[in-house]
């Protein structure tokens, strides 16, 4: 019949529930019109799906066949794992699952199959399960709901071994069997996916199947491009959604806000800024800190600060990573003032100053030469003044070199704390050794106790090696009787101290002496403790005894190394015993102990002095051979070869533009 004629019929409202057919129903309808015209129509019904199905058609999985599947699956699994020899020899896992599907009158559908791989947590038990199921049930095919479970399982599992490779054979099986997938399994994939070559391949897919992106896509990419560091892909995409009306949630806007102002990409990091404004979603703290940061990083402070004035304006609270980043910027700037102002506004709105934020006071203050503005700093953040944060500033300022600066907070921390921090005695302890205030050093040493604190062996050294350095003897040998008398106990690392100390300020017999008592002590001599020793015996005149303690590491089953070899070459190269030098070299080569360019501007200087110019080069070329750089010394060695000159007591010739004149030979 025409469509005009479809008026004529008469308007029937029928309410009905669906009824499941078993065979193909065919049936005829007849109506007959008042002027007599009759209308025929045959209506065949196909056989519903025997499955339980929704409202809108759609098979509904039988909860009792996944939750039977799904436990006769983990039973084994379990089983398998509490006992890996009884699973060795016992038949497949899948049987059981296999016997249990056959037993039902229906087969399983992929939608059950879906629903299974979900309610298992187990990666490898999912992935055997997926493909065991065409075999498991006559006519079973994976389809797009399969195969996007199985990714979403592989995507949460990073612990799966060969994952890509798993995924990409997994998207040509698709593609072999003509399977299409949704968009929610390209977001999977986008996901997944971490460099531009498999994002691109997700893009491809999106053609392939004949999607849509939808705005939730948009935004997997974007991310995804910026876990792979990649900012300007990401921003393009950023682009495309502006143009198709997306927007982002806040998140994904200060990810994309950070990537950018981590690149310094400035301009475009702005208009991602102003987008936000202007599309109703709003910035917070973070996308203002972000900003923050970057324009502090290039040196733009008023902007920096501008910033963060109008996310105050805005009703913000800055926590502790805005306030820092604004000092930061402000340090950066050389904003001395402002920054400790932004300080003080910062205790007063009761944000605890971290060592990060003193770190860059007192950096900035170092280098604008106003370190004495540090008690202001103090006496600003006293409320908060703890032993760990004058432990910190104490270390810091050692290590910036100001020792006086951290003594007097020390002795700040000290009057104010009844007990004291060890971290902050030991750099204190330091600090004063390597600016050679020894006498304060040993003052501190001996009160330390005052403060509940017990000395240790590390605290004993690090003054040892100051005195040893200034060859302070008389304050060393009391100290020593002291650590003896009171504790702790002498370790190696002592005893090695005290012999090259002695030796340095030419007191063999001393020297010996704690050596003698290192061997008789707890402790055992190590290769240090020979290599100190010989050094102290050689360079004060005594070859043979140097010799024979070389001779005597050797018995007792230490290895000379390369500074054992050097010192002794040395001594015997100064006093003019070049062939007990040289053959000391062969020696050391053929034990394989391979010379340092220290060892040959020994042996070089030793070999030019004595006129042996011949033997000097070959050494030279020998040094070249092995791959070793030669330096200032080599270069100066070698000019005096050139020059011939061969006398005792020598000038260097300094050159105004790069220091000493060298010529190598070639």
């Amino acid at each position: 019949m025409k469509p005009h004629h479809l008026h004529h019929l008469p308007t029937t409202v029928v309410t009905s529930t669906r009824r499941h057919y078993a065979t193909k129903y065919t049936a005829k309808v007849t109506s007959t019109s008042p002027s007599g015209r009759s209308l025929s129509a045959e209506v065949t019904a196909l056989p519903s799906s025997p499955y339980p199905t929704d409202t809108r058609g759609y098979p509904i999985p039988r909860r009792h066949v996944v939750c039977k599947a799904t436990q006769i699956l983990l039973n084994n699994h379990n089983n398998n794992q509490s006992h890996p020899s009884a699973s060795s020899s016992s038949p497949s896992p899948f049987l059981d699952l296999s016997d249990y599907l056959h037993s039902l009158s229906l087969p399983i559908t992929p939608t059950e199959a879906s629903e299974i791989l979900k309610s298992l947590n187990h990666p490898s038990l999912a992935l055997s399960f997926f493909r065991l199921c065409p075999s498991i049930s006559p006519n079973f095919q994976h389809d797009s709901l399969t195969y996007t479970r199985l990714f979403l399982i592989l995507s949460n599992s990073p612990s799966v071994p060969n994952r890509s490779h798993l995924v990409r054979s997994m998207l040509s099986e698709m593609d072999r069997s003509n399977t299409r997938g949704t968009i929610s399994t390209v977001n999977i994939l986008i996901g997944f996916f971490g460099n531009s070559e498999d994002l691109d391949l997700c893009i491809s897919l999106i053609g392939k199947w004949k999607l849509s992106m939808n705005p939730y896509t948009y935004k997997c990419l974007l991310q995804a491009y910026l876990r792979s560091y990649d900012s300007d892909k990401a921003f393009g995409v950023y682009n495309e959604m502006r143009r198709r009306g997306h927007t982002l949630d806040i998140f994904a806007y200060n990810m994309l806000l950070d990537a950018l102002a981590k690149d310094q990409k400035v301009e475009q990091a702005y208009k991602v800024f102003e987008d936000m404004k202007r599309k109703h979603c709003e910035p917070d703290e973070f996308t203002y800190t972000i900003m923050i940061r970057m324009n502090g990083k290039i040196g733009k402070a008023d902007e920096a600060l501008a910033l963060f004035q109008e996310m105050l304006a805005k009703g913000f609270s800055p926590n502790l990573i805005a306030y820092n980043t604004m000092i930061q910027a402000l340090a950066k700037g050389r904003m001395v003032d402002k920054a400790i102002f932004l300080f003080s506004k910062m205790v007063e709105n009761d944000c605890r100053p971290n060592e990060f934020t003193y770190s860059v006071i007192l950096n900035v203050l170092a280098a604008e030469g106003q370190l004495g503005r540090l008690d202001e700093v103090v006496e600003i953040s006293k409320k908060y003044m703890n032993k760990l944060i004058y432990a910190y500033l104490v270390r810091a300022l050692s290590k910036l070199g100001h020792a006086s600066e951290a003594h007097r907070l020390f002795c700040n921390m000290w009057n104010f704390h009844d007990k004291g921090d060890r971290d902050a005695c030991r750099s204190m302890l330091e600090s004063l050794c390597n600016a050679g205030k020894t006498t304060e050093a040993m003052d501190l040493l001996g009160k330390i106790h005052e403060k509940g604190i017990t000395t240790d062996t590390i605290m004993y050294n690090t003054v040892f090696s100051a005195l040893g350095k200034l060859k302070q003897i008389s304050h060393l040998h009391d100290l020593f009787e002291k650590m003896k008398q009171d504790g702790p106990s002498p370790d190696i690392f002592t005893y090695n101290i005290l012999i090259s100390s002695f030796g340095r300020a030419g007191k063999v017999d001393e020297a010996i002496k704690i050596f003698e008592e290192l061997e008789n002590s707890n402790c055992k001599a190590d290769i240090v403790s020979y290599n100190s020793l010989i050094n102290c015996l050689g360079k004060n005149g005594d070859l043979d005894e140097a010799h024979m303690r070389f001779k005597e590491m050797q018995e007792k089953g230490f290895t000379p190394d390369v500074v054992t070899y050097s010192t002794l070459i040395e001594c015997f190269g100064k006093t003019d015993k070049v062939e007990m030098a040289c053959r000391l070299f062969d020696e050391m080569l053929a034990e394989g102990c391979y010379p340092n360019i220290v060892t040959y501007n020994i042996l070089l200087d030793c070999l030019e002095r004595c006129g042996r110019t011949a033997e000097a080069v070959d050494l030279y070329a020998k040094l070249k051979q092995q791959g070793l750089t030669p330096d200032s010394i080599t270069y100066t060695v070698l000019e005096r070869l050139q020059s011939g000159s061969h006398r005792k007591v020598r000038f260097r010739r300094q050159s105004p533009i790069t220091g000493w004149v060298v010529s190598p030979l070639r």
